[in-house]
């Protein structure tokens, strides 16, 4: 009995650091006074847990308010550099590593160009380049290993979450690539690995485009297509962790071949290699045609379309076609979902937005059901197109936070 009631203490003071340093996170800078009544904590219990994150240097003051006839008010808020956050973006065409303070703030980055494909297909090399840019952004910032509170890894596919976490990559030959074991050979910091869509939708929730939202889908356009879908302000994920892949539902059937084996899928007319091809089927302008290149050449070849579409008669076509196409991938989503908010990112997603977001909302319109359309808000992503990393840093920085600072 003496043992439960010692682990039941333990666990209570645990939940109330974690209570007060989500508040102080998220709503800092606060006094003590506003963390009572956020948090509906007593006094007391406030004053002991403050203590011992003060002692911790996980929060420090911020100044002072004046109070109504009474001394100034101390302000509290998580120290950002009580710790550090690393970021890993694999992406369809690059390995991206950053380093963030507890603010969130970029302290260094590394980055290393990519074969489409290549953590499904031979993990080993991808692997050795996020271990590479683990050490070179510890060393680049001067952080200590020991003030890095974890890593999170963003990838493409489906990341399914068990005794051993197993990526399996649905556009190309080779699943199950146990990824935390691989990385396990080159690092002792403690991981969380995700689907980047995932990862990044968490960002935008918490700081971005979703905030103040509980219900949302955060569509990410890229060379890939994925989505992040939030119901009740958590990740949905299915029961196998592969929920998302909204890029694999169909809009034609008999459709277009996709990259995962099947056709007809939504990737295969919204992906930014796919309106290059169908951009190609057609008279090519200046500047624009021969569009089929990946990485930085392909994204020059996306944005050169979007530019032309303006002037010339196929651009303008092929992204008037992809609005289309997007407005029944985003009415689906609608109808199965009933968010609050879609919010469009990646990229391609952004870039297309911002030429033809209202296109794609009357195409939405005109796919939707009626009401749950009209609660709904289509915006575009607040991150940036490269926001992947950033999500992947709140993957540790979420179990921070739940655990009351543990490291």
């Amino acid at each position: 009995m003496g043992q439960m009631n010692r682990r039941t203490v333990r666990d209570l003071r645990r939940g109330n650091r974690s209570t007060l340093l989500r508040q102080l996170y998220f709503r800092g800078p606060v006094s003590r006074q506003e963390l009572g009544t956020l948090t509906g904590l007593s006094s007391g219990s406030v004053s002991n847990v403050v203590g011992e994150l003060l002692a911790d240097e996980l929060v420090e003051e911020a100044g002072s308010v004046e109070s109504d006839g009474g001394r100034p008010r101390t302000l509290l808020r998580v120290t950002p550099g009580g710790g550090h956050l690393i970021g890993v973006d694999v992406g369809e065409t690059h390995v991206r590593v950053e380093l963030f303070d507890l603010a969130l703030t970029e302290l260094a980055r590394w980055e290393h160009p990519l074969t489409p494909g290549g953590l499904e297909r031979d993990p080993e090399p991808v692997v050795g380049h996020i271990l590479t840019g683990l050490n070179a952004v510890v060393d680049k910032s001067g952080a200590s290993p020991e003030a890095v509170i974890g890593v999170g890894v963003g990838v493409p596919g489906v990341v399914e979450q068990g005794d051993e976490i197993l990526v399996h990559g649905p556009t190309a030959g080779r699943d199950a690539v146990p990824l935390e074991r691989l990385l396990r050979t080159g690092t002792e910091l403690p991981l969380f690995i995700d689907n980047g869509a995932t990862a990044q939708g968490q960002a935008e929730m918490w700081f971005g485009a979703g905030r103040g939202a509980d219900n949302a889908v955060i569509a990410l356009i890229g060379s890939g297509v994925g989505a992040a879908i939030v119901t009740a302000g958590v990740p949905y994920r299915g029961a196998t962790s592969s929920a998302g892949e909204w890029g694999h539902t169909v809009v034609q059937v008999g459709g277009r071949a996709c990259r995962c084996g099947a056709v007809g899928c939504l990737e295969a007319y919204v992906g930014a290699q796919a309106v290059l091809d169908r951009y190609g089927h057609g008279a090519r302008g200046a500047g624009v045609g021969g569009a089929d290149g990946v990485g930085e050449d392909q994204q020059a070849a996306f944005a050169a379309i979007v530019g032309a579409a303006g002037s010339e008669a196929r651009a303008r076509e092929v992204l008037e076609e992809t609005a289309a196409y997007l407005g029944a991938g985003i009415a689906d989503l609608i109808n199965l979902f009933n968010p609050e908010r879609i919010i469009l990112g990646g990229w391609a997603g952004l870039l297309l937005g911002g030429r033809v977001l209202p296109r794609i909302r009357a195409a939405t319109a005109s796919y939707a059901l009626r009401r749950p359309y009209a609660q709904t808000e289509i915006g575009l992503a607040e991150l940036g197109p490269d926001a992947v990393a950033l999500g992947a840093a709140t993957l540790p920085l979420a179990h921070f936070l739940a655990t009351g600072g543990a490291r």
